[in-house]
């Protein structure tokens, strides 16, 4: 999506952590709404994935201990996706694997599965202050953004500021 499709939009900053490689196997998700250019509401839930499998903790430190009694995908997000109306893209750094979670996670459970197009603050930080290497520790370190990387809510606050940041510096 080019630059000046983001400017002034509405839009939604997502953020997935997943127990296993398996792309359904989501285990945390925030979602930060951003309405004019503000931060209008912020949600983060642990989700029970479909199997009890945990290969990523040491990276985010979520255990199935922690998730077992948790609703499922198919429970959360209905309330969830309430968050999203009105948004025109949904942000995230790497978006393609938290799109390819996304979708995953909907087909699992039979959900309909968004149509809203997905804009990487990873190839933003690139496009627009010509930044090399673009993980989210280096991007939020150049802006100067508060990050606990791989906490999903803290991940999705920083892209949604990457984005604002982005706005900024394109005007």
């Amino acid at each position: 999506m080019p630059l000046h499709g983001l400017i002034h939009q509405d839009f939604v900053a997502l953020d997935f952590e997943t127990a296993t490689t398996d792309r359904n196997s989501a285990c945390a998700v925030a979602l930060v709404k951003v309405q004019n250019d503000g931060i209008v509401h912020r949600a983060f839930r642990l989700i029970r994935p479909p199997t009890s499998e945990f290969r990523f903790t040491h990276i985010h430190g979520i255990t199935w201990a922690d998730v077992r009694h948790e609703p499922t995908f198919e429970e959360i997000w209905p309330e969830l996706v309430q968050l999203t109306d009105g948004a025109f893209f949904y942000a995230a750094h790497n978006a393609a694997f938290d799109r390819s979670v996304l979708h995953a996670c909907c087909k699992t459970y039979n959900l309909s599965v968004p149509q809203t197009p997905f804009v990487c603050t990873m190839q933003l930080a690139r496009r627009c202050w010509r930044l090399r290497p673009t993980r989210l520790p280096d991007v939020c370190r150049y802006l100067g953004i508060d990050l606990q990387h791989h906490d999903a809510a803290s991940d999705a606050e920083a892209c949604a500021r990457i984005v604002l940041a982005a706005r900024r510096d394109a005007l």
